[in-house]
């Protein structure tokens, strides 16, 4: 039985939060990962569950605003955007090769809204690269 339509809306801040979610997984994945394989998006309760999946095993890395050098770096922000706008963001292997990654992002309310520091995968977001 379908849900009625007002229990199925979500914000305008939580809906650019995921825009900018998929947006920034899919263009990680074509830059880093060998290019999209698949994206699934899919509604579970409040959440919305965002997966892009790629060619690479390489897990997705923060880099440091600066090289050795100290020149500032262009990019580099995609990973650290997309731990901050999710509740959650898991990196799987597939058994084809490739990854894929999956991000929650609450339906209702905002980035801002969220307890800082919540679950993230472990040594993805808290290390950079250099």
């Amino acid at each position: 039985m379908a849900r009625p339509v007002a229990e199925n809306r979500c914000d305008e801040g939580a809906l650019s939060d995921a825009l900018l979610v998929v947006s920034e997984l899919t263009t990680n994945a074509m830059l880093h990962g060998g290019g999209v394989t698949d994206i699934d998006v899919t509604v579970v309760g409040g959440d919305l569950y965002l997966s892009v999946s790629d060619r690479s095993r390489r897990p997705p890395m923060a880099l440091a605003p600066a090289d050795e050098q100290g020149r500032r770096r262009c990019g580099g922000r995609g990973w650290p955007i997309v731990c901050r706008l999710s509740r959650d963001v898991t990196v799987t292997d597939l058994p084809s090769g490739g990854k894929r990654i999956t991000a929650v992002v609450p339906l209702r309310g905002t980035a801002g809204d969220r307890p800082p520091g919540g679950s993230r995968p472990a040594g993805h977001d808290a290390g950079l690269r250099g």
